[in-house]
């Protein structure tokens, strides 16, 4: 089957973030610049750290308070946030929450999580502490949409980083957040383009038109 759509269409596009701040800032720069045409209608996070960030590009900020007690409410209040804007797309930014497998199923092919690391390597809270450790040679970030198994999502984008043994951990998470800030936006490029097909728990992500500003690898 084909699908048709507006080009001339602005998705709607939710950001989640916790603390780590990169992969926002990021997103909100390469949206002001035109480089990312989408309508952000609001950011989500469990902490204040960005609000002051996200009310000066005139965006809504909400604070959505997260416990294991209150999970279900915080939940419900997500998404009453995503139906209240109208929200097509929810990237989750390095928000460090665990969704629940009800709005997983809910926002099937819908949420775009950035994961710091190459996966399915390094699964877990501390891929790059894992990464050091192991003395790797390479480092990377995975962009995948969120399903009810954590970090077992279709990918959609990758890469790497080289690194030498001469860096430190802190060196590592330097240069890891780098990679994760353009793979997730590389990733949003290619989902808002309509670039990426889901073929089982697989994705087929089609080139960017030559010329584009995706085609120049969004560095």
């Amino acid at each position: 089957t084909h699908e048709f759509h507006d080009s001339d269409h602005k998705l709607k596009v939710l950001l989640m973030v916790s603390r780590f701040g990169h992969c926002l800032n990021d997103l909100l720069y390469r949206w002001k610049i035109g480089a990312l045409p989408i309508d952000i209608v609001g950011v989500v996070s469990n902490h204040f750290d960005y609000q002051k960030v996200v009310v000066n590009h005139d965006i809504p900020f909400h604070h959505v308070n997260v416990t294991k007690a209150n999970k279900p409410q915080a939940e419900a209040r997500l998404m009453d946030i995503v139906e209240g804007s109208g929200a097509e797309l929810i990237v989750l930014a390095r928000y460090m929450q665990v969704l629940s497998d009800e709005v997983c199923k809910k926002m099937s092919g819908r949420i775009i999580n950035i994961h710091h690391s190459f996966l399915p390597s390094f699964k877990g809270a501390n891929p790059y502490k894992q990464a050091y450790e192991r003395g790797v040679k390479l480092i990377g970030a995975t962009a995948h949409y969120v399903t009810e198994d954590l970090d077992e999502g279709p990918i959609i984008e990758q890469d790497v980083a080289r690194i030498t043994h001469a860096q430190s951990a802190s060196d590592y998470v330097s240069i890891g957040r780098d990679v994760e800030s353009q793979v997730l936006a590389r990733a949003v490029h290619a989902h808002i383009h309509h670039r990426v097909f889901m073929n089982g728990n697989k994705t087929i992500v089609f080139a960017a038109s030559p010329g584009s500003y995706a085609s120049e690898r969004m560095g």
